[in-house]
């Protein structure tokens, strides 16, 4: 065989195929941590539901610029699209601890408390 071509086949099977895809990661973070982030609700209110979706029975509803330990993301499929849900819990009083699903898109989410409180303050001004 000539080198070139022993080259040049080396080096053609090295090459990335089109057909790979990215690794995503899963909806749910990885089991090192109890918790996925920090959610900010950025609409004027939403309830608080004991299950995903409209068949949901509100437990409460939270206020914009309210902070929220993100638990679980799920994702609810339709016959017209899908939408993503999270399970969350708060604080809704002094010693009264509440925990629902609400949309996603009704969230502004972080990585730390610390960064969510902030936009909560900012949110409020």
């Amino acid at each position: 065989m000539h080198p070139y071509l022993l080259f040049f086949s080396f080096f053609s099977g090295c090459r990335r195929s089109a057909e790979e895809l990215p690794v995503l990661p899963p909806a749910t973070h990885p089991l090192s941590r109890d918790y996925i982030g920090y959610g900010v609700v950025n609409v004027s209110f939403t309830h608080l539901l004991n299950e995903p979706g409209s068949g949901g029975t509100s437990l409460t509803y939270l206020r914009r610029g309210t902070v929220l330990r993100i638990i679980e993301r799920r994702t609810l499929l339709t016959l017209e699209n899908s939408e993503l849900w999270v399970l969350a819990e708060g604080n809704s009083g002094a010693d009264n601890s509440s925990r629902g699903w609400l949309r996603e898109a009704a969230l502004d989410i972080f990585d730390s408390e610390s960064r969510a409180k902030t936009a909560s303050e900012a949110m409020n001004l």
